[in-house]
């Protein structure tokens, strides 16, 4: 009865590892904005896809902003009265926890009627850091059948690659959940 109790823990606790190692961080706005007046906030949270266990990072000078959430309602107009919570830090970090939308804006005068807002899906599933693409030509999959030139070759141009979404996937190694596992189990 004690192993099966303790066998019971060590998957308990390889799932609750599992789930955190595929969280995934966003940087509002990140890579080529931020929480300001100058970033287009819906095209950012429209280019990525969040799930539970994910984390958003507000990062923005406190002098100048802050964080206000809030109602779908207040979200459409602007309005500040009554947020769900309210953020000043100038480093405010929300997970989240649970399917469903969240509203984000600033409650500086002017500042969410000019597009300092976010909203923000938060979809079923699990969440992994996109996959970059090279962006570049794809090389041939076949070998050419004739010798090769004395002359050297040259090799496609590499693309630029296209820039970081703002997410950083934490992940664990398989070896550290089964260690942990097998450590728990006996």
């Amino acid at each position: 009865m004690a192993k099966m109790v303790k066998i019971l823990l060590a998957f308990a606790a390889v799932v609750a590892i599992a789930e955190v190692a595929m969280a995934a961080t966003y940087t509002v706005g990140a890579p080529n904005g931020a929480w300001d007046l100058q970033t287009n906030l819906s095209q950012w949270a429209e280019s990525n896809t969040f799930h539970p266990g994910d984390t958003i990072t507000f990062t923005y000078s406190p002098s100048q902003h802050d964080v206000l959430e809030v109602t779908q309602a207040n979200f459409a107009s602007c309005g500040t009265s009554s947020p769900i919570a309210t953020h000043t830090d100038g480093n405010t970090v929300i997970t989240l926890s649970a399917v469903g939308t969240r509203y984000f804006i600033c409650g500086f005068s002017g500042h969410c009627s000019i597009g300092q807002k976010v909203q923000i899906n938060v979809v079923a599933g699990s969440s992994t850091a996109p996959a970059p693409s090279s962006g570049g030509p794809t090389p041939p999959s076949t070998v050419p059948s004739t010798p090769a030139s004395t002359s050297p070759v040259a090799s496609p141009p590499a693309g630029n690659p296209p820039p970081n979404s703002g997410a950083t996937s934490v992940t664990a190694g398989a070896g550290l959940l089964v260690g942990l596992a097998a450590l728990l189990a006996f």
